[in-house]
C-alpha cells in the first residue's frame, strides 16, 4: 500500500479572491465552488503527479506567524524570474523579508500573506512545471523523509541533517522538500499537504498503516468528514483523501 501527494490545501479568508490570485500566477484552471475554490493546470485529469494541485478554502482564523509550508515557484532565465516577479506584484503580491539575506532568489507574499519564492533558474526545475517544489520547514528532515518516504510512493533523492528532497516516484511534477529551520510548530498549519491511497485500496488499512508510521491524531472531531486529518511525526497536519 501506499500513498502519493495530490494536492496543498491553503486556508484563506477570501478563497476565490486568492485562487483568481494563483490561478493567474500559475496559468492554471479555476473551478469556484461554495466553500473555496479548487486549482489545477488547464487540461489536467485529476490526480496525476505531473502537477500538485491546490485546493483553498475560506477559513476566518487570522494568519499569525510564518506558513510551515510554501510553494517555490520556477523559471527558465534570469529575465524570466524578473518578468514573473514584476507579474506577481502586479497581481497583488509583495516582497516580504523572512529573515533570508541576500539570496538569488525573490521571497514574497501573496494577497493573504503566504509566504512563496520565486527561485532563479536552477536546472534540477527545468521540467516541473511552474511549481518547482512544495517546501516545508522542519526540525529533522531526516525523520521527515523516512516517514514522508514510507508514506507515499515518492522516490527520495537526496537527504543530509539540514534537508530532504523527494519526487514522484514517475519522476514528473515539482519537489517536495523539507528544510531544517529553527523556528517550532506553534499553531494549526494554513497550507498543509493532502495525501490520497490509489483507487481500489483501503484507506481504513492506510490509515492504520500511516499511524504505524508515526502519524498521529491532531485531536479535532472529524464525524462528519469523509476523509481523515492526521498529524505527521513534527505535529504537521495532512489529510488522507478517500482512493482516486
Amino acid at each position: 500500500m501506499a500513498t502519493r501527494l495530490v494536492q496543498i490545501n491553503m486556508k484563506a479568508h477570501d478563497a476565490s479572491a486568492l485562487g483568481r490570485f494563483w490561478a493567474e500566477a500559475l496559468g492554471w484552471g479555476i473551478d469556484s465552488e461554495e466553500y473555496g475554490s479548487s486549482l489545477e493546470p488547464v487540461g489536467f485529469t485529476y490526480p496525476d503527479p505531473a502537477a500538485v494541485c491546490i485546493d483553498l478554502i475560506n477559513r476566518p482564523e487570522p494568519k499569525a506567524v510564518k506558513n510551515r509550508v510554501h510553494l517555490d515557484l520556477a523559471t527558465t532565465s534570469a529575465a524570466h524570474q524578473a518578468e514573473l516577479v514584476a507579474r506577481l506584484k502586479e497581481l497583488g503580491a509583495t516582497p516580504t523579508d523572512v529573515g533570508q539575506g541576500e539570496v538569488p532568489w525573490t521571497v514574497m507574499a501573496d494577497p493573504e500573506g503566504n509566504e512563496f519564492c520565486v527561485l532563479e533558474p536552477r536546472p534540477i526545475y527545468q521540467d516541473t512545471g511552474p511549481i518547482a517544489a512544495v517546501v516545508v520547514d522542519c526540525s529533522d528532515p531526516r525523520a521527515m523523509a523516512r516517514f514522508w518516504g514510507e508514506a507515499t510512493d515518492w522516490t527520495l533523492h537526496e537527504v543530509t541533517d539540514d534537508h530532504a528532497v523527494m519526487r514522484s516516484a514517475k519522476a514528473v511534477g515539482p519537489y517536495l522538500e523539507f528544510i531544517r529551520t529553527p523556528d517550532r510548530k506553534t499553531v494549526w498549519n494554513r497550507v498543509h499537504l493532502d495525501i490520497s491511497p490509489y483507487p481500489g485500496d483501503d484507506m481504513a488499512a492506510e490509515e492504520a498503516r500511516l499511524r504505524t508510521l508515526g502519524a498521529t491524531d491532531p485531536g479535532i472531531d472529524q464525524t462528519d468528514l469523509h476523509w481523515r486529518v492526521l498529524a505527521d511525526p513534527e505535529g504537521n497536519e495532512f489529510c488522507l483523501l478517500t482512493p482516486r
